[in-house]
């Protein structure tokens, strides 16, 4: 994109702000282009509402508005499009709607943030675009906009003039993506250390989904199978020992799961067991050894593979992002949250 060489010139972010908006979806981004005017960047940040009133966000928190959709006049380098836990309702608004489009015309850059995505998309401005939105919605946002390629696991999407975010928080990534962009790595990169966050976080959406559930069967043999499965991750869920269990072929087992479950039984368990290790890395402090043999991957090679192939991450690096407190040494807390890669 580079609108502009690091260190020169000023630029212009609008951030779009309606009744019901997400108060993270708009703050995330404004903190990360006003702390980079700390580390040499050069941004006027503003907000702007339909009629330049004040709206109340989703959390019940009034934020102001600079100025009105009618004020903004000259081109902007970026136009934020907040989302807001309301968003069916959001996009059948089509005053709206033709709000998003008329500041879509006025900006160099549109950007979205979670749901935001579905405004863009219900105004037509995602047509046979790339586009990311927030796990829980991606797939809602495939099946209302199939014109639409949506990215299920992408923290956020660049599609020319267009980028999209994931979920809440994915809005700083895209902010600090666009610093990086406009004025360097080294001013993205003192940006991220400030707020204490990763300049490029490891892993995609997928790590941060609901833990997998049994799924619900008609056929009581595949339910017992399921249960064990669930119950005891860790012992013998090979497809002859779960047939044996069950009293059936093999292939009947098979059979089973790609009509009920939707895949094999090699690729559930192995789901199963990696919902399993997520969880004890997370809560507990086994060594890796440990958490592989008591969730059925045998050893930490095996359990890494797996981490890396569905998460993007290694066990190592999961439980240093996600562990819910600062339990640890100072060394390696700070290892966890240091954002020192470049996006």
């Amino acid at each position: 994109m580079n609108h502009n060489r690091p260190g020169t010139g000023t630029l212009t972010v609008t951030v779009f702000v309606f009744p019901g908006v997400r108060l993270l979806d708009v703050t995330g981004p404004i903190e990360v282009f006003a702390t980079a005017n700390e580390f040499g960047g050069r941004y006027r940040v503003r907000t702007a509402s339909e009629d330049g009133a004040a709206v109340i966000t989703s959390a019940g928190t009034r934020i102001s508005a600079d100025l009105s959709v009618d004020d903004v006049r000259e081109p902007c380098d970026v136009l934020v499009i907040p989302g807001g836990p309301e968003w069916e309702t959001l996009i059948k608004d089509d005053a709206l709607l033709d709000v998003v489009r008329r500041l879509h015309g006025k900006a160099r850059c549109m950007a979205s943030v979670c749901t935001g995505a579905f405004l863009l998309a219900a105004a037509g401005l995602l047509d046979g675009r790339r586009a990311a939105t927030h796990w829980r919605h991606s797939r809602q946002l495939a099946l209302r906009f199939p014109s639409v390629r949506v990215e299920p696991d992408a923290i956020f999407v660049r599609d020319g003039r267009m980028m999209t975010s994931a979920g809440v928080s994915a809005g700083i990534d895209l902010s600090l993506a666009l610093v990086e962009d406009h004025y360097g790595a080294e001013v993205a990169r003192a940006v991220a250390k400030d707020m204490v966050v990763f300049m490029q976080r490891p892993g995609g959406q997928s790590q941060f989904s609901v833990r997998s559930q049994v799924p619900h069967s008609r056929r009581e043999v595949l339910r017992r199978v399921l249960d064990e499965v669930a119950e005891n991750p860790g012992a013998n869920h090979t497809l002859s020992a779960m047939a044996r269990r069950a009293g059936v072929s093999v292939r009947h087992v098979t059979r089973l799961f790609n009509e009920e479950v939707g895949t094999t039984p090699a690729r559930y368990v192995e789901q199963v067991r990696l919902e399993a290790a997520r969880v004890l890395l997370e809560t507990g402090d086994d060594s890796m050894p440990v958490v592989a043999r008591r969730t059925g991957f045998g050893s930490p090679e095996s359990m890494r593979r797996a981490f890396v192939r569905h998460l993007g991450v290694t066990p190592g690096a999961y439980r240093a992002s996600f562990r819910t407190t600062g339990v640890g040494t100072k060394d390696s807390v700070s290892e966890a949250v240091s954002p020192t890669s470049s996006s």
